[in-house]
């Protein structure tokens, strides 16, 4: 029997496409139209706004918390979150969890390993980008990083917050990130980090200048080996 796969979601599109490719895909493992089942909870995506951008992320750890209780009451056997950002409150919130948690940066990471690259580019939201969650866990394996200039994590902030938060995918922004994994590839870089969840889709892998590390399917296909193998 599969188990039970928990979502703490944060923003809508994010978590949308990944509670859509556990479902789809989980026919691979399962059978026709089968996929293991899957509880999310989310609060609203303002409330966790409020913490972030005081930068404090105890406050966005009790918001993960509340989630992670309810979608562990009625059954959840793990829990995923599908959003990059608030993984900087990971650290504060896992001792507390009633389950344990599957940490997207980590699957990322490993995939990035299986295919032996050496230095990713990164891109999410400003919080995301210029914090912790991804050099911590890709300098644990050797791999090395690189985020874009000052002026173009601004603006990839912008278009994650006020385009792609709401559903809004423009042929503009499109090009504006193929430019940016462009430099990124120009420094050195052999692949990019697709680090904030809605960014894979905006960004299509083959007009991409770079090979893409897609955050968002990575971690449902980790938590779909999981749930149906128990093992990933």
């Amino acid at each position: 029997m599969a188990q039970h796969i928990g979502i703490v979601a944060c923003s809508a599109e994010g978590a949308a496409l990944c509670y859509r490719t556990i479902c789809v895909e989980g026919a691979h493992y399962m059978g026709r139209h089968a996929h293991p089942e899957v509880t999310m909870h989310t609060h609203p995506l303002n409330e966790y706004m409020v913490y972030i951008e005081q930068d404090d992320w105890k406050g966005v750890a009790q918001l993960m918390l509340s989630s992670v209780n309810k979608v562990a009451q009625v059954g959840a056997d793990f829990a995923i979150c599908p959003d990059n950002t608030i993984h900087q409150a990971f650290e504060f919130m896992i001792r507390d969890s009633p389950i344990p948690w599957l940490h997207i940066a980590e699957e990322v990471a490993k995939e990035a390993q299986r295919h032996d690259y050496k230095r990713l580019g990164i891109l999410g939201t400003q919080f995301l980008m210029e914090g912790l969650v991804y050099p911590d866990k890709l300098s644990a394996i050797g791999i090395n990083h690189m985020i874009p200039s000052k002026g173009d994590r601004e603006r990839i902030n912008d278009i994650i917050f006020d385009e792609l938060v709401y559903g809004k995918f423009r042929a503009e922004s499109r090009t504006y990130f193929n430019d940016v994994i462009t430099q990124l590839k120009e420094k050195g870089c052999d692949a990019v980090v697709l680090g904030c969840t809605e960014i894979p889709l905006l960004v299509i892998p083959e007009e991409s200048p770079l090979p893409v590390l897609d955050s968002t399917r990575l971690l449902a296909r980790a938590a779909l080996r999981k749930a149906v193998l128990q093992k990933y």
